[in-house]
């Protein structure tokens, strides 16, 4: 009976010290690691980071320009046209703002990042963005089933009384 509870205890003792080897790495993690992979393909454009995206027709993506984009054909057909060909290049820096959460196989992440590169034309852009994106683990892979790219408003300051 000891030996048996010796075996059951050392059982015990390895699947702990098993699992605490496991959380080193967590998943949020991953997705944050996630959000530097998603802007450096978009400074390569829509092919690069289509990897990333699930292809759900229905799905939709808000972008600085137009409204939305609903499934990832219309999106990946319409950024190039409404917004990456106003650009000669850019380059984007994710700050170091990341928020990710994770609920199950759904996950989000929140940042800001910077934009900096020059417009057709020749004339320098410097941008601050906002981005949040949900992502859904499908098989092996975290995919994007919702993202929003915006920048703060330009609209004027409420006037003072």
């Amino acid at each position: 009976m000891k030996t048996i509870s010796l075996a059951v205890f050392a059982i015990a003792l390895a699947s702990i010290a098993s699992a605490s080897r496991l959380e080193k790495v967590a998943p949020s993690d991953d997705l944050k690691g996630m959000v530097a992979k998603y802007w450096q393909a978009w400074e390569k454009g829509p092919d690069a980071a289509e990897s990333l995206y699930a292809k759900d027709a229905d799905l939709v993506f808000y972008d600085l320009e137009p409204l939305k984009y609903v499934g990832w054909s219309a999106y990946k057909a319409g950024v190039g046209p409404n917004i990456l060909t106003k650009f000669d290049n850019i380059k984007f820096t994710v700050n170091d703002d990341v928020k990710a959460t994770l609920h199950g196989n759904i996950g989000w992440t929140s940042a800001t990042i910077r934009g900096d590169g020059a417009l057709k034309g020749g004339s320098p852009v410097h941008v601050v963005m906002r981005h949040t994106a949900i992502w859904e683990k499908r098989g092996d892979s975290w995919l994007i089933v919702h993202d929003h790219v915006s920048v703060p408003s330009s609209l004027p300051a409420p006037t003072t009384k």
